[in-house]
């Protein structure tokens, strides 16, 4: 079939598929893009000619069109995703932020920046990096570390191998991230006479591998030895749809279930095994029973340090460690005993293998009452009355409220995500969406819309800071273009205040993270910024809703429910006011050197927090026993 590249790109991914448990469905949704020379007459023609197969969405920034195919991939359970393409050049390097977002939380995206020109016909051409040492470079190289696959198509004959490797690893549960495929814009336009075969659909299979009998057997052995048994539930089980059988398994056997920030919704709530948050951003009732713990089942998470509090949260000297997960360099981490699985085959298998068997019930106890204790502490702080302005908490119990089983808020970076994540109440696997794997301010709006577009079913609240609002807004004007509605909660605290107390425990005095003018003496400590945002978003098509208190918060959310266009609502907060205390702690160097007092003592402290850190070097046996294992 005689078709440019461009073309034959386009038609190629309109006819892949994935499948799983029988269910099939097209793969991409569409492709996001922002024209420049690089892609304008290439893929901007493909897609303008094949609008039917595959649909274009405008976008206001490529850094932001990334972030919202994020979003929807991550609702979608990452059986479903986005293309997004740009020009050569800033286009191109925009991308980089929303791609390392995607690999670092392992979310499918297709990046389809134009390239130079491989012909080199009128080099340098506009927006072309001058590597003296090799003219095979452009700035689209800068894109390889953040993507888990890369190619650049030189000549046309290269495309259809270099798309089967781009959908090897999109869908593939254990390798997927961001994938690049760069495309010199003459190659794009470039007319090859492609085989048929191409452009039959073509179905991916996502694979559930259900891990080895007998270390699963291993497994069911050491937990039935256990006295203090837990389950610390990542990401993993959400996009493996695994919480049904992970609820079933904790309510089988008493099992305590914590979650991660990824993992936050693979257990409702109110199940009676669910202890919330753990780690630097937990729950008291999970990082007591953490702490005691002497096995833990990892299932579906990285260990990242907000987990792990920085290797400080489990304590029990006899700890033995386990980890389920789909990607194999994931379950060697803290020393682990390795299953190489998918999450819901293995918890369904380990159900069937502790039938019968159950914790003690002085260890259910205590952990019910734990989170019982903490449950309460939450109640507490969503009903504190704070004058003249009010907490973060106190906001969050207010959006809490307005939302329904299935509503979904949205978060990123600052402190948000920290207190979301021990005290929002979640009621379904899909109802959290905070990304904090790359924690990256701007993600908020935009992900939002992108969670929209998965289900428009449900409502999406994203909480958003005003740091992180400044940094990526214009995606409002995406959200009024496709008419897709967001509830956005703005709340103001004039600078980057989580970083101001973060600052504040390291000895360095909130300095730089105020927006005020500069003083008489020429320091940031005068007024604050007459910033007004809220006018800035209704400048950009929102309806607006400035609350002055949480009750204004209460009825202006009740106005965004029923209204069918994206609302804005801008809030005032005390960042002094600190949510209730995870009794957790996070591993944030402190000057060894320092003339300030206040530094001085965070070393003081920092050094005694330093001692309850563990080194993972102690081997986990599975399927033997311990005094079978090798030295």
């Amino acid at each position: 079939m005689n078709l440019t590249v461009a073309q034959a790109l386009v038609r190629f991914l309109s006819v892949q598929y994935v499948e799983r448990d029988g269910a099939r469905q097209r793969f991409f949704a569409g492709c996001f893009g922002i024209f420049g020379h690089g892609n304008v007459a290439g893929l901007g023609q493909a897609l303008l000619e094949n609008a039917d197969e595959l649909r274009y969405f405008p976008a206001r920034s490529e850094q932001g069109m990334v972030h919202t195919a994020v979003g929807y991939a991550r609702m979608s359970n990452r059986m479903r995703a986005f293309a997004c393409t740009t020009s050569i050049g800033p286009g191109a390097t925009n991308m980089v932020t929303g791609a390392a977002t995607a690999t670092t939380n392992r979310i499918p995206v297709l990046l389809l920046p134009g390239d130079v020109f491989a012909t080199r016909r009128a080099n340098p051409v506009l927006q072309e990096l001058e590597e003296p040492s090799s003219l095979d470079v452009s700035v689209n190289d800068c894109l390889r570390p953040v993507s888990r696959y890369f190619d650049r198509v030189w000549r046309p004959e290269q495309l259809p191998q270099a798309m089967l490797h781009a959908m090897r690893v999109l869908t593939d549960p254990a390798e997927t991230g961001t994938v690049t495929i760069a495309l010199p814009e003459d190659v794009q336009t470039e007319a090859f006479d492609f085989p048929d075969e191409l452009f039959a659909p073509r179905v991916w299979p996502v694979r559930r591998p259900p891990g080895e009998p007998h270390l699963l057997d291993g497994l069911a052995r050491m937990i039935r030895e256990s006295s203090r048994p837990l389950i610390v539930a990542g990401g993993g089980v959400i996009y493996a749809e695994a919480t049904d059988a992970l609820a079933a398994l904790g309510a089988a056997t008493g099992i305590p279930v914590a979650e991660t920030q990824a993992g936050k919704g693979a257990l409702r709530f109110d199940h009676r095994a669910s202890l919330g948050a753990i780690g630097a951003t937990g729950t008291t009732a999970a990082n007591a029973v953490a702490r005691d713990a002497d096995l833990v089942i990892g299932v579906g998470t990285r260990w990242s340090d907000f987990t792990t509090a920085s290797h400080s949260v489990f304590q029990h000297p006899e700890l033995r460690v386990v980890n389920i997960n789909v990607v194999p360099s994931d379950t060697y981490k803290l020393s682990g005993a390795a299953i190489v699985a998918d999450a819901r085959e293995a918890l369904t298998a380990l159900r069937q293998r502790l039938e019968g068997w159950r914790v003690d019930e002085a260890y259910e106890d205590e952990y019910v009452g734990a989170a019982r204790r903490w449950n309460a502490a939450v109640d507490a702080a969503y009903r504190s009355v704070h004058v003249p302005l009010p907490a973060q908490s106190e906001i969050i119990g207010a959006v809490e409220a307005s939302s329904e089983d299935r509503d979904v808020v949205v978060a990123a970076a600052g402190s948000l995500p920290g207190d979301l994540h021990k005290l929002w109440r979640t009621r379904d696997p899909k109802g959290y969406h905070v990304e904090y794997a790359y924690s990256c301010m701007g993600y908020e709006i935009a992900a939002g819309i992108g969670v929209k577009m998965a289900d428009p079913s449900r409502e999406v609240y994203v909480m958003v800071g005003d740091g992180s609002y400044l940094m990526l807004n214009s995606e409002l004007v995406t959200a009024v273009q496709e008419g897709i509605k967001i509830i956005v909660v703005l709340v103001v605290n004039h600078g980057y205040q989580s970083i101001g107390a973060l600052s504040e425990s390291v000895g360095v005095e909130r300095f730089g993270t105020a927006y005020r003018r500069r003083d008489a003496s020429g320091h940031l400590a005068g007024d604050f910024l007459p910033l007004d945002l809220a006018a800035n978003a209704q400048s950009l098509g929102a309806n607006v809703v400035r609350a002055a208190s949480v009750e204004e918060l209460r009825d202006a959310l009740v106005l965004a429910r029923a209204s069918s266009v994206t609302t804005v609502i801008e809030i005032e907060d005390d960042p002094m006011i600190a949510a209730p205390d995870s009794n957790s702690w996070w591993d944030v160097p402190v000057a060894e050197v320092a003339g300030r007092p206040s530094a001085q003592a965070a070393l003081e402290g920092y050094e005694i927090d330093r001692t309850v850190q563990r080194h993972y070097l102690r081997p986990t046996p599975l399927g033997e026993s311990d005094s079978d294992a090798s030295p």
